[in-house]
């Protein structure tokens, strides 16, 4: 495989973010040494996110195992989804706007055609269903663990809670 240095069109920012989250979280928990350092695996964790390079990809880029590139993006992933709002704060930030708007989203994904529960007949392809609150102006309040594809953007909301929570704080 040939290796070559590419841009990635993410901040500066958003990768010191990272980088200092995953150092953090090394601190924690007590890793004394790692293939990579923290700015290295945000980094790799940015690609994956961004370009949707692949694990294999990033394995030859890194100079690291497959297996390691699968760690180190889950580790990172799952840091920043500690960082995502719950529903309750999302609705206790929508009580303070105008109104919001509630909607669903098809994020497509690579499934083969046995896989029935992901195909979206809307949108003739596999996904996973995303519900999103969002403010007037779009600005993301909170976002829903996915469902298969199939699921119905009103069936989803009342499963993950939306609707019976905005109705308690009263918002229509």
């Amino acid at each position: 495989m040939l290796v070559y240095p590419c841009g990635l069109d993410v901040s500066s920012r958003s990768l010191c973010f990272l980088a200092a989250r995953l150092r953090e979280h090394r601190r924690r928990i007590g890793s004394r040494w790692r293939r990579l350092t923290a700015d290295r695996q945000a980094l790799l964790t940015l690609a994956h996110l961004r370009n949707g390079t692949t694990y294999a990809q990033l394995a030859a880029g890194f100079g690291v195992g497959t297996s390691t590139v699968y760690r180190y993006v889950i580790e990172a992933v799952d840091l920043l989804a500690e960082l995502a709002p719950t529903l309750a704060e999302a609705v206790r930030a929508a009580s303070t706007k105008a109104y919001v708007l509630l909607d669903g989203t098809l994020l497509p994904i690579d499934r083969i055609a046995a896989d029935r529960p992901f195909h979206s007949g809307k949108h003739h392809k596999h996904g996973m269903n995303v519900q999103v609150i969002t403010d007037p102006f779009g600005e993301l309040l909170w976002a829903s663990p996915a469902l298969p594809g199939a699921v119905h953007d009103v069936r989803a909301a009342r499963e993950h809670g939306i609707v019976d929570a905005l109705d308690q704080a009263r918002i229509t």
